[in-house]
């Protein structure tokens, strides 16, 4: 072990005949063999991606049936990869299908207040908690554009719901990154690369909300757009991903998700029917029926109208829906409510997920090994050569939006590196750009649904579609091209901390930002602008404050006042999470000891841990001469004492 330099060349203490030091011999300081104990290199800064070493035998190095088993073994692991991770990706559907049924129906409800949507905050925390409900922003932006389309709602006061989309569709691939708690450091890094995403679109909402209502920019802009092209109806967005997916979750369930629609858009006959798909072909035939009306004044122009007797005929057109075949998937013929197969498919899909997970993480840890590793780490995070350094982000930009395309949903895609975060093959700054091209890859999906709508609608449809995709670009202009303005990788970064040493902190912020903070906003908004207002005021002034208070503590201290200096003179809880770990720490080992032994082997295990380093600590401590006191007889090594005798 090297020395510390402040004694490197310090001479050792000669020992006496009797094994004693002198009394005027230098007694090296403590603390040095302390810093020397605690400076361990790999935990000098946690965010160092893990090092990837060769550790495998050379393909030269290899026999004939070395070389066989190692195909062999490498085919078979990469079967098994893509084996999880279409599971992967089917429970992530199935989760989807599992939330449309437990809140599908208070969703419709929930946009079914127009005089609410008007507010733009209420619009913008109703767009994100429909989207958690429904964990899909495609689902949320279609009710928002049958809205638009039926005329009860306007874009302009759509703008914001599909910002609050653009926030909602963020909750799935941190809630996959909850699942990678096991390990710290691996927890540290998933959840930052989760949550960049989250702070990039509560960001953007921050400064383009306001904005836009009180210009209107992107309503403008999408509607310049529209007025000056000639935008003709397309095909359907091609249907990538669902064609390898929905062979698997069509036979578990099917939706009808028009039900939410019409919920949303006032029809009452909707909320008598189930969200469950029972019958996958049907036919409508229309008909002529023969009514009678009061007078000749009611038949409507154009349509057939006489008069027999003393009654006023007149002929209507009856649609009526034949049923033709039945649906094959597994709750086709159980007679359960929505919300109990909600409960058990989100139960299944969870459990699906996090299996899959687990595994999938395990597999890339043992395929990512060897020479491969190295050049992957490598490719993934190097940046061009000077002076095309920055071009790197971009291209990272445009592969996400590609890969989000490809699959057709975001939340697929950012839960899909989320793992890759945590394992440290791909850092939190290639992640960010990554997650960045994703946003845009998911509106330009939308947009070509949009076009494949019915002319009536294709232009509501459009602009809405566009309105979501020039949010996304504002947000990256704000956030991306100067590496001063990435705030969310900063914060980012700080949560993971935050989360790594209180894992169950990220419970309360998946709580927090995506359930309580947006269901309290949507109460104060109901209740009018004036208690939203003065409520919401003095919160924003306060944690402008802290955040101005903080930042002169870390940098310019001597600018504040004594009292101001450190948050020392509040009680301990408001600032410090110790006392609150506490808590939560005696809750689990009560949970351990009366509900399950899960908690009380993940403590044992830690306190193992935790007793191996100290363990080690003292044992160097003890062996270290230095650090025994001046009264006691320094024994010199035996080598040493037999050398004076002789």
């Amino acid at each position: 072990m090297p020395l510390h330099p402040e004694f490197r060349d310090t001479p050792s203490p000669t020992l006496d005949d009797a094994g004693k030091a002198p009394k005027d011999s230098v007694v090296l300081s403590a603390y040095c063999t302390m810093d020397l104990v605690d400076k361990d290199p790999d935990e000098d800064d946690p965010w160092n991606l893990p090092e990837l070493q060769d550790t495998g035998l050379k393909w030269s190095e290899l026999d004939a049936k070395g070389k066989v088993m190692w195909v062999l073994t490498s085919i078979v692991r990469f079967i098994l990869l893509v084996g999880f991770l279409y599971m992967f990706v089917c429970s992530l559907d199935v989760l989807s299908s599992a939330f449309q049924l437990v809140g599908g129906k208070a969703a419709g409800d929930i946009f079914q207040d127009n005089a609410v949507l008007s507010n733009p905050v209420a619009g913008l925390v109703i767009g994100v908690l429909v989207t958690v409900l429904v964990q899909s922003s495609s689902t949320s932006s279609s009710i928002v554009v049958s809205m638009v389309s039926s005329g009860l709602l306007e874009v302009q006061s759509a703008v914001p719901v599909i910002m609050g989309a653009n926030i909602g569709t963020s909750v799935t691939n941190t809630i996959v990154a909850m699942m990678q708690a096991g390990d710290r450091n691996e927890f540290r890094r998933a959840f930052a690369g989760a949550t960049v995403h989250d702070f990039f679109n509560w960001l953007s909402v921050l400064i383009l909300l306001p904005l836009e209502a009180a210009t209107g920019v992107l309503y403008k802009l999408t509607k310049i757009v529209i007025d000056s092209f000639n935008i003709q109806g397309g095909d359907n967005a091609p249907d990538l991903l669902n064609v390898i997916t929905d062979p698997l979750t069509s036979a578990i369930i099917e939706l009808d998700k028009t039900v939410i629609s019409d919920i949303a858009t006032g029809d009452p006959a909707a909320r008598n029917k189930s969200l469950i798909k029972i019958w996958c072909k049907t036919e409508k035939i229309t008909t002529l029926l023969n009514i009678t009306v009061p007078s000749a004044a009611n038949c409507t122009i154009g349509i057939p109208c006489w008069v027999e007797g003393n009654k006023t005929w007149t002929q209507i057109n009856v649609t009526e829906t034949i049923n033709l075949e039945r649906c094959n998937h597994i709750f086709a013929y159980a007679n359960l409510p929505d919300l109990a197969v909600g409960l058990i498919l989100l139960a299944l899909s969870l459990l699906i997920l996090c299996t899959c997970l687990i595994l999938i993480v395990k597999l890339l840890n043992s395929m990512l090994k060897g020479q491969v590793a190295v050049v992957i780490k490598k490719v993934l995070n190097t940046d061009f050569p000077f002076p095309f350094g920055w071009v790197t982000g971009y291209i990272a930009i445009l592969v996400g939006a590609g890969m989000t395309f490809i699959v057709q949903s975001s939340s697929v895609f950012t839960s899909a590196i989320t793992p890759l975060v945590g394992i440290g093959v791909i850092s939190l700054e290639r992640a960010y750009p990554l997650t960045l091209g994703s946003n845009i890859g998911t509106t330009t999906t939308a947009i070509l649904a949009a076009m494949a709508a019915p002319g009536e609608t294709l232009a509501n449809s459009l602009q809405i579609a566009l309105c979501h995709f020039f949010f996304n670009i504002a947000g990256i202009l704000l956030w991306y091209p100067i590496p001063f303005t990435r705030i969310p990788i900063r914060l980012a970064r700080a949560l993971g901390n935050r989360t790594a040493n209180y894992r169950w902190f990220a419970a309360i912020y998946l709580l927090l930002c995506f359930f309580l903070m947006p269901l309290t906003i949507l109460g104060l908004s109901l209740a009018g602008w004036q208690a939203l207002v003065g409520v919401a005021v003095p919160i924003v002034v306060l944690a402008i404050f802290i955040i101005i208070v903080n930042l002169m503590q870390t940098r310019c201290p001597r600018y504040l006042p004594s009292r101001l200096r450190n948050w020392d003179f509040l009680p301990r809880p408001l600032h410090s999470m110790a006392p609150w770990d506490g808590v939560v720490m005696s809750g689990m080992a009560f949970c351990g000891t009366r509900c399950c032994c899960c908690c009380k082997c993940c403590q044992k295990t830690e306190d193992e841990e935790k007793g191996g380093k100290e363990r080690k600590k003292s044992q160097e401590m003890y062996d270290n001469p230095a650090l025994t006191r001046d009264d006691e007889p320094l024994e010199a090594p035996k080598e040493t004492v037999k050398a004076t005798q002789l």
